[in-house]
């Protein structure tokens, strides 16, 4: 009897387990089981093993298209795929809070929802838009370094992901993601310490034998920190490092990812001088092909996972002599109006003024009371405000005098 009995339970588990098995097959391809299936696999895949099963042979996938999308002087890239019918979506940065460019080409794209939207740090270039991304479409989730800001276009993004009720992640270097038949290797960076810029968010985004390298702003010592991790760095396509600037692109690093194809992401005749003079050179005679969004405007990147074709808005020649040179100063940021490109530090708002670097609201309010300025630099009369900041204020661009 007692066997019976045993026998009666065992059969009964099994066929539980026989109905769960079956149910895996009509699995749900709404956003939350494509969620689902993004978090089993990068727990998966942190030893940096990729099961045969998930691999994806080049010829068996459809096509990728990567907008490197004209923002200005800001930064956003966007990753459109499918496997199987079912469309996936990757959003990395956001162009600047002045605009709305990113919207606008969404919508032109007929994006509808985002799988994964990535700030790569809170600087309000990089994530400008992302809490109108986040109101707008349905997002799955979004990424973000951990590392905060004071600005109050960084607050509007944590308080959109709080309403909408996004799930939130902080990648790490060595982890590894599968979105559907996207590998996405996290370069950077290990740890933080609120050092924006250094410590963006740095992806190698792999589709069959075409590989991205995008790094946000990280800068030259943080590529050399990624190289010493031991990853391989070799990439196709190269997003330059903070829109060109010689912070960026350590020719080690170059040479480490030997790209076909740099393309950077600055605004025509912007006030600091991106794409630096020293980079379009290195980059150039490294017999590598260069394009910017300032010149060409939209890049767009075609690939089936063999071989790509790049294509651009408009027709443009980068040189040395047209783009910037950097000094140990950075870059000087010249007279300019509140506009797309800057902030003027003598008429801007209490609010706007919280949008650069180390301008908290109490620092808004001496700024202030300070007023006028007769250049960036003059920021130092404010309390907490030394020469390693003003570097900081004058490296985001954000700040100018003048209008």
């Amino acid at each position: 009897m007692q066997k019976r009995y045993l026998f009666a339970l065992y059969s009964f588990i099994f066929i539980l387990l026989l109905s769960g098995c079956g149910q895996e097959h009509h699995e749900s391809k709404d956003l939350a089981q494509r969620k689902e299936n993004i978090v089993e696999k990068s727990v998966q895949l942190e030893n940096g093993e990729t099961p045969e099963e998930d691999k994806v042979a080049p010829s068996d996938l459809s096509g990728l298209k990567a907008h490197f999308i004209d923002v200005g002087q800001g930064d956003s890239t966007l990753f459109q795929f499918s496997e199987g019918g079912e469309d996936f979506t990757i959003l990395i940065d956001a162009g600047n809070w002045t605009g709305d460019e990113v919207i606008k080409y969404l919508r032109s794209q007929k994006v509808s929802q985002i799988d994964i939207a990535v700030g790569t740090h809170p600087d309000a270039d990089h994530i400008g838009q992302l809490d109108q991304v986040i109101n707008s479409f349905n997002v799955g989730e979004v990424w973000l370094s951990g590392n905060t800001n004071p600005s109050q276009t960084f607050q509007r993004l944590l308080k959109a992901i709080d309403e909408k009720k996004v799930d939130y992640y902080e990648p790490r270097m060595g982890e590894q993601f599968d979105v559907g038949p996207l590998h996405i290797d996290v370069l950077y960076p290990k740890t933080i310490s609120e050092q924006d810029n250094e410590e963006s968010i740095s992806l190698k985004l792999t589709y069959g034998d075409v590989r991205f390298i995008l790094t946000g702003d990280a800068t030259t010592d943080d590529e050399l920190k990624m190289l010493q991790s031991g990853i391989d760095a070799k990439a196709d396509i190269l997003k330059l490092g903070h829109h060109g600037s010689s912070t960026s692109t350590h020719p080690s690093f170059l040479r480490a990812v030997n790209p076909a194809v740099a393309i950077y992401s600055a605004g025509l005749n912007n006030t600091y001088g991106h794409p630096h003079e020293e980079v379009v050179n290195l980059v150039q005679n490294s017999n590598i092909r260069l394009y910017g969004t300032d010149v060409h405007g939209t890049v767009i990147v075609e690939t089936d996972g063999k071989d790509y074709t790049i294509l651009t808005k408009k027709d443009g020649t980068i040189t040395p002599s047209s783009s910037g040179k950097a000094t140990h100063d950075e870059v000087k940021v010249e007279p300019a109006p509140i506009a797309g490109n800057c902030i003027d530090i003598n008429k801007a708002s209490i609010e706007q003024l919280q949008e650069i670097m180390h301008i908290g609201p109490a620092r808004a309010q001496d700024l202030i009371n300070l007023r006028p300025f007769s250049s960036v630099d003059d920021l130092g009369r404010i309390k907490g405000i030394g020469p390693a900041r003003i570097a900081d204020i004058k490296s985001q661009g954000l700040a100018c005098v003048g209008g």
